[in-house]
């Protein structure tokens, strides 16, 4: 009985021996068959079989297309493991500061409109040097932005003449200029040359090429865009738009083949004809009729029922779907026009995006999920719409309104790199006015730029510096000046510029005061007085020429009045700018009128950073300019400001001791007689006006008066409430 038993007990464990040997078997064979390579065939988009989720939209196979080439994977090479740390010679920079050096043009080299305005760019920077041995970063005489081989700007045998160049070392140290890389039918990222250690400054950037922390993604941008300056946003600042017509909106042409095709050719199913307008034409190209499609008639037509410009500028969010290459120019035709971006572009690197947070200015898609992008836009809350609208406005400004602002946007990024414990935080990358105005040299902290006080929650110190400027010996104007200054209670130094060509008197010749007083000496020229001097410790100064005639009073009100508003100049003496239709340029006046743009600093309060920003971000060339042409510092400083702030100064009361005569008739928009004496300041707010690309002056009416000035009454009170800014 017991063999029995033992004979069931072995049967039965062999049973289940062989059930579990059958089990791991079957696994063994399936891991086998999916360890082994398989062949994937390109996918466009989208690839959804169900067609229960696409309802009337359209037919599967329409959607399933697998007519597009795949793009080759981009093959990995030394170079691509570049950064700053084994491709950068860290030691050049070191030793001259940021120096950059654009190789000599040659003759015959031909030289498109674009790579011109890059190069004249780069000329005019205040980082620019006509000696190789000094420079940190080189760039390259050779258009290098089309290396498309089909294109007529594409320069051919880049690799020999780089190789006979006896700075190019292998790319090291060197900057490349690129928008258009790749050829039919794959549009990849090669250049046709071997780039070698060089950075790359490039548009439509994918991802998998882009090397983080050395090469710097930017846009694409048209041959027309301005050199300098730039046109405004449509968008003016603070301002709350209007309610617009179109939700979403894109009017472009589409590919019938090729990279790109697929997701331009599926715009058409989010369509509506209501507040969702997507028009594309197939009409481009020499044999366009050969590839047509059955939509391309209809498709055509309903274009052309649309203007480009009436929707860009009457739509809330603007698609932005990828080309041929992964950037557009509908990007900067978006944020120009402060329509939000809609990107469609899959892998794309965003230009700046190493210091520009996009998730604050634009909507990043899917090219996958595009029939889900009408209610994702949707469910956007109109406050967060507004907040995207000013972002794309600010990031339009800063950074992208012209060729000039890319460039040096792009070397800045790469200057931060060469100090990282002294390169700017974000934030200052992405709030007004923005990482080009906000030199490192000067602080990281924000608390320490004027324009951030409101965001930071501080506020400027309680103190003063007195910095006045004598040209001639010493004398008892000056002294009295000096006198009634210290008599603030405000007044934490006094600062004497000697300028004159006598050597400075004895301490015993100057006034017994209670603060401290010390003299510098000066370069004998009208812009020492914007250098950054050491020994101004206090966020105010309080610039004076020796014939400046203040009470004590009137310095204590007019720094109590800058103290509301740091980031402005706030002076007593004004002046401003018109434009002169007869002469068809900018005039200068300094009548007593209800308008004023400039606030001479002969007598004014501003903060010690445009001191800096004078001396560190003007260029050379634009210092020596202001030099030569009388009061042309002075407009050049209130320029400065206005440019920073997008505000005008801020005109105080005093003591009205040389009010010219009012003229008995003026021709409005002619030049008073008294102006056409100023011809001095008409040429420097000219020239300023063509330098800047733009003329940055802000017109203002505001005065401020001590009587009710931030007095706690009604302002029904005030019969000029509507003159002060909230």
């Amino acid at each position: 009985m017991q063999a029995r038993k033992k004979y069931l007990l072995l049967a039965f464990l062999a049973s289940w021996l062989f059930l579990l040997l059958l089990l791991l078997g079957d696994r063994l064979r399936r891991s086998a068959f999916m360890s082994q390579p398989r062949a994937v065939s390109p996918r466009s988009w989208p690839r959804w079989a169900d067609r229960s989720l696409l309802g009337s939209f359209a037919a599967p196979q329409e959607l399933q297309d697998l007519g597009t080439p795949s793009p080759p994977s981009p093959q990995l090479n030394a170079s691509s493991r570049c950064r700053m740390e084994n491709c950068f010679d860290l030691g050049r920079c070191r030793r001259h500061g940021f120096k950059v050096f654009t190789y000599p043009r040659q003759r015959g080299q031909p030289v498109s409109d674009s790579y011109g305005k890059i190069l004249a760019s780069l000329e005019r920077s205040r980082y620019h040097t006509r000696r190789p041995e000094e420079a940190c970063v080189f760039v390259l005489p050779f258009d290098t932005l089309d290396r498309d081989r089909l294109s007529a700007r594409y320069v051919p045998g880049l690799g020999q003449q780089l190789g006979a160049s006896p700075l190019w070392n292998g790319g090291r140290n060197h900057l490349v200029f690129n928008l258009y890389s790749g050829t039919w039918p794959h549009y990849g990222p090669e250049l046709g040359f071997d780039v070698g250690q060089a950075m790359l400054a490039k548009a439509s950037f994918d991802a998998e090429s882009f090397r983080p922390g050395f090469d710097v993604s930017i846009p694409l941008f048209p041959r027309d865009h301005p050199q300098w300056g730039g046109q405004e946003g449509r968008l003016r600042r603070g301002a709350v738009p209007p309610r617009k017509k179109y939700l979403l909106a894109f009017k472009g042409k589409r590919y019938l083949t090729g990279i790109g095709s697929g997701t331009r050719n599926a715009l058409h199913h989010i369509h509506n004809g209501k507040d969702i307008v997507s028009l594309t034409t197939c009409k481009h190209g020499k044999d366009w009729e050969k590839h047509k499609d059955a939509r391309c008639d209809k498709d055509n037509a309903d274009y052309e029922k649309f203007d480009y410009q009436e929707l860009l500028h009457n739509s809330t969010f603007c698609i932005v779907p990828r080309g041929r290459r992964l950037g557009s120019f509908r990007f900067l035709e978006a944020l120009q026009a402060a329509c939000i971006p809609v990107l469609l572009s899959d892998g794309w690197e965003l230009p700046f995006s190493e210091v520009i947070d996009w998730s604050k200015a634009a909507v990043v898609g899917s090219e996958r999920l595009l029939l889900q992008i009408p209610s994702a836009v949707r469910c956007i809350h109109p406050e967060r719409v507004l907040a995207l609208q000013q972002q794309t406005q600010f990031l339009w400004d800063a950074y992208f309104s012209s060729v000039d602002k890319i460039v040096h946007t792009t070397l800045e990024i790469i200057k931060d790199r060469l100090l990282p414990h002294r390169s700017r935080p974000r934030f200052l990358w992405n709030e007004p006015p923005g990482g080009l105005l906000a030199l490192p040299d000067f602080s990281t902290h924000i608390g320490d730029f004027p324009f951030y006080y409101l965001q930071h929650g501080s506020s400027p110190s309680e103190k003063f510096t007195a910095l006045i400027r004598v040209v001639s010996p010493l004398s008892q104007p000056v002294l009295r000046l000096i006198q009634a200054v210290s008599r603030s209670q405000y007044c934490a130094q006094i600062l004497v510029l000697w300028s004159c060509e006598e050597p400075p008197p004895p301490l015993e010749k100057w006034p017994q005061i209670t603060v401290p007083l010390s003299v510098i000496e000066g370069r004998r020229e009208p812009s020492d007085r914007f250098f950054p001097y050491a020994a101004i410790r206090t966020d105010a100064v309080l610039s004076l020429d020796e014939d400046s005639s203040l009470s004590t009073s009137e310095v204590d009100f007019a720094f109590v009045v800058w103290r509301s508003f740091p980031e402005r100049i706030v002076g007593f003496l004004a002046s401003s700018h018109f434009w002169d239709t007869e002469q068809q340029r900018w005039g200068y006046t300094s009548r007593w009128t209800n308008e004023l743009s400039i606030v001479l600093t002969a007598a004014a309060f501003y903060h010690r950073y445009y001191h800096s920003l004078f001396t560190g971000y003007l260029p050379a060339g634009l210092r020596e300019l202001a030099g030569g042409l009388a009061a042309c510092e002075d407009i050049l400083m209130n320029v400065l400001v206005a440019a920073v702030t997008k505000l005008p100064p801020i005109k105080v009361t005093q003591r009205k001791q040389h009010k010219e005569a009012v003229p008995q008739q003026q021709v409005k928009g002619t030049a008073p007689s008294s102006s056409r004496g100023f011809s001095q300041q008409q040429d420097c707010l000219n020239q300023l006006a063509e330098w800047f690309g733009y003329m940055p002056l802000v017109s203002s009416q505001l005065r401020l008066d001590p009587v009710l000035f931030k007095d706690q009454v009604s302002i029904l009170r005030k019969k000029y409430r509507h003159l002060e800014r909230p």
